[in-house]
């Protein structure tokens, strides 16, 4: 299978792109191809396996993943060193990266169009990690919006992982020279914190590392079905892509709706309801129409628009179910992709640590 080993397009660091995901491929097919080399630029994204693939994860990033495939030279990684700053069972946690990679390629993911690999298949992530944190400041991490949250969520396991987190994910985009790194408004300030690192890096040791440009897209995110925030693994307030049409009916049924609609008769307000938000990501224009006016006006019930949703999620997993169950009939498939993404991934990294450490002096 062929390695690109092209040098990516040179980003200039405050370049952000925002674009809402329908434009997103038109984008990448007209403005990130270098017009005189034909070179596609390199996009480096990360995926924790703190669950399997569920519907918000794969309507906020996954989906939009599959679409840049054909427009970028794609490396998708399951971050498998960064779960391991929280707690979690370390029984348990191969299976769910297996499962999480079998989720990816069920929702069309591409080994043949992208790398698919684990981050702790390429030693390189922790030992590029280890030389950026010389150049990185302990203050800007200390300021990180993620690592405030997570202290205190995990005020009994504040860890080194914890903080230094953010150096691992520059780690993971530098390694690869990533061009540009899709992201989320929530991840931004990471991103912003990797091309900081990269100027240190290279004002200190000279050019190595290209800063990586944002794609902010407009992505959808999918609240919880007990209206507790985002769809989280952690809370059990998700669909999984997985489920099952009987499933998914049994977690929308009982799920929470606006508060106001006390009775059937009573107007809702659908930017208010979990339901209605779904609605927004997922059903087509019309429907999201037929939808808002159903709610303010008690025109519809609750009922009647978990109905339709119920119809719309599961056209949406259909295909991704189809294809899952004809990976699962492969047993040895899911392993041999991500042993391939690793050595492929690998003969990019081995060469950009090289580089690092030379400018370091140590090579």
């Amino acid at each position: 299978m062929e390695i690109r080993t092209e040098t990516p397009i040179r980003m200039m660091a405050d370049t952000v792109i925002e674009l809402p995901t329908t434009e997103l491929v038109e984008y990448m097919q007209t403005e990130l191809v270098d017009a005189s080399s034909r070179q596609r630029t390199r996009v480096f994204s990360g995926i924790q396996p703190t669950g399997g693939l569920h519907l918000g994860r794969y309507v906020g990033a996954v989906e939009n993943w599959a679409r840049m495939q054909d427009t970028y030279d794609c490396l998708y990684c399951i971050v498998d060193l960064h779960g391991l700053t929280i707690d979690y069972d370390a029984r348990g946690y191969q299976a769910r990266i297996m499962g999480l990679a079998t989720d990816l390629l069920a929702a069309g993911l591409d080994p043949d169009r992208c790398i698919i690999f684990v981050q702790s298949h390429v030693p390189e992530h922790a030992e590029l990690q280890w030389l950026l944190s010389t150049v990185s400041s302990l203050g800007a991490l200390e300021r990180m919006t993620q690592y405030k949250d997570k202290a205190q969520q995990h005020q009994d396991n504040i860890n080194l992982g914890l903080l230094a987190y953010p150096v691992l994910q520059a780690a993971d985009i530098l390694l690869y020279k990533a061009g540009a790194v899709p992201v989320g408004e929530d991840q931004s300030q990471h991103l912003e914190l990797t091309r900081e690192i990269a100027r240190r890096f290279n004002h200190r040791f000279g050019e190595v590392f290209p800063e990586p440009q944002t794609i902010l897209t407009k992505a959808k995110r999918l609240p919880g079905l007990d209206g507790l925030g985002k769809m989280s693994a952690s809370k059990g307030n998700v669909i999984d892509v997985n489920d099952t049409a009987e499933e998914v009916w049994a977690k929308l049924r009982p799920a929470v709706t606006d508060p106001a609609r006390k009775r059937r008769t009573d107007p809702g307000n659908p930017n208010l309801c979990p339901i209605g938000l779904m609605h927004y990501a997922i059903s087509s224009p019309e429907q999201q129409e037929y939808i808002t006016w159903g709610c303010t006006t008690a025109g519809i019930g609750c009922i009647d628009c978990k109905k339709i949703l119920n119809e719309n999620v599961n056209a949406l997993l259909d295909p991704i179910r189809e294809r899952r169950a004809a990976i699962e009939a492969r047993p040895d498939y899911v392993r041999d992709v991500l042993r391939d993404g690793a050595e492929r991934a690998r003969a990019i990294a081995a060469q950009t640590l090289r580089e690092a450490k030379e400018a370091m002096g140590l090579a």
